[in-house]
């Protein structure tokens, strides 16, 4: 099976998606959907709405500054807005649907933007709640919330203390506690969506690596342990999650099932590149690591392993398939995007 092949199967719906919008009510909007995630999330579950035969209405909504975007998600038959979420009117005109994925945010470009920063990912949300009030949201955050923790611990658990390092990171707690009001300002059941590290062919901290080590490039293992996830498994724990939505609203991490070295995934790629990886600066005790053993209690293991998403990886750089060019900067320790 050639890699285009093998990635597209590793996107298709699993039965446990397909039972999760068998019983979902109602249609489904993704607020943010022009982002690294959004576009997949939204073919995802139109395709397994499509494979169920069923009457649901998919919906995206951005600004769309990426050219063709908009006209790709509408071929795939997902209804499209574009509007700017921050104009209150353009908000107020959308649809109101039972069931909101909520990925707008702002991360890269946060230095020298603080106050832009604030408004998308603290005000932003409270604008979004109010308008969707009646609705399920599942909001996305990040796993950015919480303090380095020891590589040793296992990562964050949901009872964490928060301890965001830097602006970004606590305009995203500010995020969660706005949603957190609501929910219980206005009875809408929410869950709270910490993520970290999505990984797909075209973006990622695997690619991240991939890349260093297939133009040799070094290393920085100052942030020197990671947790992934395949971004096809995020986005589908993403619309299960819509049947987990509380009052008062839940958190849950979601990542790999396990604490990864920097330097073993680069000696992974290492050895398929046939190529030596080289480093700098030294690994810390510390890293920024999340526990997500409560979503795979309510979802199941992850079924595609950090093995099969190096290897799909490895082989899309080697045939120099087609990349978004945004590097992660996972190894920031000061919370400076």
């Amino acid at each position: 099976m050639d890699v285009t092949s093998l990635y597209q199967q590793l996107l298709k719906p699993s039965d446990a998606l397909l039972s999760a919008i068998t019983r979902l009510d109602g249609d489904i909007i993704i607020l943010g959907v022009g982002g690294k995630m959004g576009p997949a999330l939204a073919k995802l579950a139109k395709e397994a709405i499509d494979t169920l035969g069923l009457k649901k209405d998919v919906i995206g909504v951005a600004r769309f500054s990426e050219p063709g975007l908009q006209n790709e998600l509408e071929r795939h038959g997902i209804k499209t807005y574009s509007t700017d979420l921050l104009d209150d009117a353009q908000l107020q005109k959308l649809p109101n649907v039972k069931n909101v994925l909520y990925l707008a945010g702002m991360k890269f470009g946060t230095t020298g933007k603080e106050a832009l920063t604030w408004a998308m990912n603290s005000y932003l949300p409270g604008r979004v709640a109010e308008k969707f009030k009646d609705s399920r949201i599942v909001a996305f955050s990040t796993g950015n919330v919480y303090p380095l923790m020891p590589v040793t611990s296992g990562g964050a658990n949901e009872n964490q203390v928060t301890a965001p390092i830097g602006e970004y990171a606590q305009s995203c707690l500010g995020r969660e506690r706005i949603f957190q009001y609501f929910s219980v300002k206005n009875n809408t059941p929410i869950l709270i969506y910490r993520l970290n590290y999505a990984n797909d062919v075209t973006y990622g901290v695997l690619l991240d690596i991939a890349k260093a080590v297939k133009e040799q490039r070094p290393i920085d293992l100052r942030m020197g342990y990671v947790n992934v996830i395949w971004q096809g498994e995020a986005n589908e724990f993403a619309i299960q999650s819509l049947h987990h939505c509380t009052v008062p609203s839940t958190i849950l991490n979601i990542t790999g099932p396990e604490v990864v070295s920097v330097k073993s995934i680069a000696g992974e790629f290492g050895s398929l590149f046939h190529t030596k990886p080289s480093f700098i600066n030294e690994e810390q005790s510390t890293a920024l690591l999340s526990n997500a053993s409560k979503s795979f209690r309510l979802f199941g293991p992850s079924k595609v392993s950090l093995k099969q998403m190096i290897e799909v990886i490895a082989e899309w750089v080697k045939t120099g398939g087609k990349t978004l060019d945004k590097p992660t900067h996972f190894q920031e320790r000061e919370g400076k995007f």
